[in-house]
């Protein structure tokens, strides 16, 4: 029997996809195998129960949402069943994601045609439901094209196999009989054009088209039929792609040149405009994007083929690039380039999911799917774009334009309120007349994505009402009682029904107190940045990732990025999830280690270690909090009175070198007993530095410059400033003898409990050619952040401008040690004190080591110092989350680089993460994510040095590997300061 979910949790995460809509399910089931399945399905419509097939939720049209039950197969029935190279095909369950059959396919040259933006976890299912096709539908087909067979059940709980063929279509009596009764009709209104997806693909009946009952049911979502297996072809794999760019004025005039670029047989043709790529250029560790030519729109052309050689492909790309109604051209043999551009494409859907932020200020606005695909005939194209467009400015609609322009498909999310009921009514003025347009270029309302609850309605706006009417015919025939996917297609729910966003409510800001959130205008409106677009699912499929260390140890969505906005937009609207306090949103926020990952990686700018934040806030003010938040997430108030008390440091070490103590103590305060406490350092850094010679000459510049936090402006500096802050003022480079002055800044960590790195920062900088100060001891909160203690985050704040603040304002470079306090300055300090213009100033000037060295504003004068020469010295690098998604790691990696060094670059989290390896409960899970990349890459470089900035990554490794950590200034001060250390 399989085990329903019906807790408030999982109906939370199941009640909305990829789309703008909601509905609650009454119950989710995740069957264990193909019986399991079958026997769920049976059971729902014998007793009349609703019934919506789900694979990874990534519908951005509603049609996997639904009342009644949800059944998602991505957990288990997700096994590939035969595969045949020699044939070409393949037999998957419907869970199975796309990217698992390219796997399979890629040693033989093979893969599955279709390949929509979501293939890393998009399911063959829900491309099933949808007839998904993606760039190289246009080479290969959509899924209809590619699909063989299929089993399945309908409405009245019939199991058959779906195929072509004389006889094929008696497996649904009546079937048959209808479309002979119809063909006319479907042949002059069904199949026009290729992108043609919007309603029942009848076409595909026909007997001309082989009665091919398989490709008909693609893209009928779930409204006939539930899928329990498919066999789809596979095809061979160009040889040596090729990339063309084609750069012009405007997406109309790229969209002209479409067919004759077309005329040249390429395997996609895809269109974006210079707004989505800015927009990703301004998110933090994205790294430099490969140029483009001249233009503010650009055709990406691939080319190639299976049969084709490199030379040949290139000879092809050329001609076109000849032929090309522009002169702005690049050709790109296979390369990085090539692959950076192809993902600035495919992350068109999160990118898009906000408006550009304008040189005014203007722009930044949610922008929603529900008119993101539709498609008309690519020589319609042009008019069709142009007409649109007028139909946007008319109606002061904005957004993002992309797509598979090759086939006529037009991809864009529009800035469309759906809140408010004014707002309603002016997207549904704004939908049916752009339905309208579409009929009028005879094109279909979805080129690939479905109706679904966005579009369904519209059909007659496209369709006659006899096809209308045949539609609901051929519906009676396999689900007479309507319970296969409901309100979608046939009798469908209003296009502004179910809006997700009409039941949340604005959760009111608490001035002074909580984060302010200045990219939305509240805490609602940041929670629903996340459209469901489940790029945070697809990390298990993608190199180098980052996001959701929890969800790659777990495989649960409530530990996903997604799963956790979802239940956090429950609680805007108080139904499911009540409030903060909600036992089920503590669940489902446990196991974020707030590691910044999804600010950079997920393409809406979702940023969850905030959200986390804000919420344990709201959740435990003027409340007793958890016990590790008086323990770890007071770990600098610790640390202080151990300063205070003589020998306090070898005190507490000596206490908590005592097992028995130490579980005790551990568990009292609820954390593990099996982790090991870090020891205090016997000479806190301050002590080191005045036994070093001071760094305490505070340099020379006027306090009365800084000034008040109540005013809007920063002017400079009147008294004398550092020579350096001066010469960057004047636009010039310090003088060769004058040492330039950078303050070191060390957290609460580097100062008493690993100082390695603070003071080996300083000795590099002084040999550098630097002149150091190293202010007195300032916290910056970042334990209290994590914790949600955001009160004393503030305080701690406040006092750090006061210490930093003459500094930054004075422009001299604050060089920060430990990556989540360095990245704690540049991020949570401006949301914390938005109003304080240190904290800003103390952001712009905060600085990594490898920013401040390779920057030409500050770098040290090469006859000074140079990088050292690390050439066969072989290097694990461990990036700290934060420095990732919030400062990036570029610089550092190109710096390391220069030195020649063998570096090992690891991805993704180490699972320390502060407090939360070391909480009860986190451990295993903890392990498991530093089994992601950490402890294989020490296990098979034991003789390599183990680079680490950060305090936890240093810690976790120290724990699981025995491996011991060294920050990068005591990597580039050379062999012997490494053996010293």
């Amino acid at each position: 029997m399989v085990k329903y979910l019906q807790d408030p949790l999982n109906r939370a995460i199941y009640s909305t996809d990829a789309s703008n809509y909601r509905i609650v399910p009454d119950r989710i089931a995740q069957p264990k195998d193909l019986d399991q399945l079958r026997d769920t399905i049976l059971e729902a419509l014998s007793t009349g129960v609703p019934l919506t097939m789900r694979g990874r939720g990534t519908s951005c049209s509603g049609n996997s949402i639904g009342p009644g039950l949800v059944i998602d197969t991505s957990h288990h029935c997700n096994r590939i069943l035969s595969f045949d190279p020699s044939a070409r095909q393949i037999t998957v369950e419907p869970g199975v994601v796309l990217a698992d059959i390219q796997k399979v396919g890629a040693p033989f040259g093979l893969r599955f045609g279709p390949d929509p933006s979501t293939w890393t976890r998009a399911t063959v299912g829900g491309s099933i439901g949808n007839n998904a096709c993606g760039p190289h539908a246009q080479a290969w087909g959509r899924v209809a094209d590619n699909v063989i067979s299929l089993d399945v059940i309908d409405g009245f709980g019939r199991e058959f196999t779906a195929a072509s063929g004389a006889g094929a279509l008696d497996a649904v009596p009546g079937l048959q009989r209808l479309v002979d009764e119809n063909l006319a009709l479907i042949r002059t209104e069904c199949g026009r054009f290729h992108r043609q997806v919007s309603g029942y693909s009848l076409e595909h009946l026909l007997p001309e088209n082989g009665r091919d009952l398989a490709k008909f049911l693609v893209g009928s979502e779930g409204t006939l039929v539930s899928v329990l297996r498919a066999t789809l072809r596979l095809v061979p794999v160009p040889t040596a792609p090729v990339m063309v760019v084609l750069g012009y004025p405007d997406m109309i005039a790229a969209a002209t040149d479409v067919p004759l670029i077309n005329d040249f047989s390429p395997l996609a043709v895809e269109g974006m405009d210079s707004r989505l790529v800015y927009t990703l250029a301004q998110k933090p560790g994205v790294g430099e994007l490969p140029e483009l030519p001249e233009g503010n729109a650009w055709l990406l052309v691939e080319m190639g083929s299976a049969t084709e050689d490199l030379e040949t492909t290139l000879a092809r790309a050329n001609d076109l690039a000849q032929a090309a109604n522009t002169r702005a051209t690049l050709v790109l043999p296979p390369s990085t380039q090539a692959t950076k551009l192809w993902r600035i494409r495919a992350d068109g859907a999160g990118l898009g999911g906000r408006t550009p932020l304008n040189p005014d200020g203007s722009g930044n606005d949610p922008a929603w799917p529900g008119w993101e695909d539709a498609a008309v005939p690519p020589q319609n194209l042009a008019a069709y774009l142009r007409d649109f467009t007028d139909l946007m400015r008319e109606m002061n609609v904005d957004g993002m334009l992309y797509g598979h322009l090759g086939d006529g498909c037009l991809h864009v999310r529009l800035n469309l309120p759906l809140g408010a009921e004014a707002g309603q009514g002016r997207s549904r003025e704004f939908l049916e007349r752009a339905a309208d347009l579409v009929g009028k270029h005879h094109g279909s309302l979805s080129g690939e994505h479905g109706d679904g609850r966005a579009r369904s309605e519209l059909l007659p706006r496209m369709y006659s009402p006899a096809l209308i009417d045949l539609f609901k015919q051929v519906k009676a025939l396999f689900d007479p009682r309507g319970l296969l996917n409901p309100g979608v297609l046939v009798d469908p729910d209003p296009l502004d029904q179910n809006l997700r966003l009409t039941a949340a409510q604005v959760i009111p800001a608490l001035p002074g107190q909580g984060f302010t959130f200045p990219k939305d205008k509240d805490f609602t409106a940041a929670v629903h940045r996340c459209t469901g677009v489940g790029k945070c699912l697809a990390m298990n499929q993608v190199k180098n990732a980052w996001m959701c260390p929890s969800y790659l140890a777990t495989g649960q969505e409530k530990d996903a990025t997604r799963g956790r906005a979802r239940v956090l937009q429950e609680v805007t609207n108080g139904t499911l999830i009540k409030n903060f306090r909600d036992p089920n949103l503590l669940r489902a926020l446990d196991l974020c280690l707030a590691c910044k990952a999804c600010s950079t990686a997920c393409p809406t700018g979702i940023d969850m270690a905030a959200y986390k934040s804000e919420s344990l806030y709201r959740a435990y003010r003027r409340s007793l909090r958890p016990r590790s938040h008086y323990l770890l997430g007071r770990l600098p108030g610790w640390l202080r009175l151990a300063r205070r008390i003589p020998g306090g440091a070898g005190l507490a070490n000596s206490v908590f070198g005592v097992g028995w103590i130490r579980r005790l103590v551990f568990r009292l305060f609820g954390l593990d007993p099996s982790r090991q406490m870090a020891h205090f350092a016997s000479e806190s850094f301050r002590t080191w530095t005045r036994r070093h010679g001071g760094y305490a000459a505070e340099p020379e510049f006027d306090t009365d410059g800084l000034v008040s936090p109540h005013t809007d402006s920063t002017p400079e500096a009147t008294g004398p400033v550092n020579v350096a802050a001066a010469s960057a003022r004047e636009g010039s480079q310090p003088a060769p003898e004058a040492k330039p002055w950078v303050a070191v800044w060390a957290d609460s960590f580097s100062e008493g409990i690993a100082p390695d790195g603070a003071e080996a920062v300083v000795e590099l900088l002084e040999t550098a050619g630097y002149q150091v100060y190293v202010p007195r001891p300032a916290c910056c909160g970042l334990t209290y952040v994590t914790t949600g203690q955001l009160d004393k985050a503030r305080h701690n704040m406040r006092h750090l401008c006061q210490i930093l603040g003459p500094l930054a304002v004075n422009g001299i470079p604050i060089v920060g040690v430990e990556p989540s306090c360095t990245a704690t300055l540049r991020d949570d300090l401006e949301r914390l004190l938005p109003d304080d213009p240190r904290a800003h100033a103390i952001a712009r000037a905060t600085r990594t080591l490898a920013e401040l060295l390779s920057d030409p504003e500050t770098a040290p004068n090469p006859d000074v110092w140079q990088l050292p020469d690390l050439r066969g010295v072989q290097v694990v690098a461990q990036p700290h989350c934060h420095h990732y998604s919030v400062l990036g790691w570029e610089t550092d990696r190109k710096l390391l680089a220069a030195t020649g060094a063998e570096v090992v670059e690891l991805a993704g989290c180490c699972g320390m993460a502060g407090n939360f390896g070391m909480e009860r409960g986190h451990v295993e899970v903890s392990k498991r994510i530093a089994e992601h990349a950490l402890l294989p890459a020490l296990r098979e470089h034991p003789n390599a040095i183990f680079l680490a900035d950060g305090f936890s990554c240093r810690t976790q490794a120290e724990q699981l590997a025995g491996s011991h950590g060294i920050h990068l200034a005591r990597l580039l001060l050379g062999p012997s300061a490494r053996v010293e250390a």
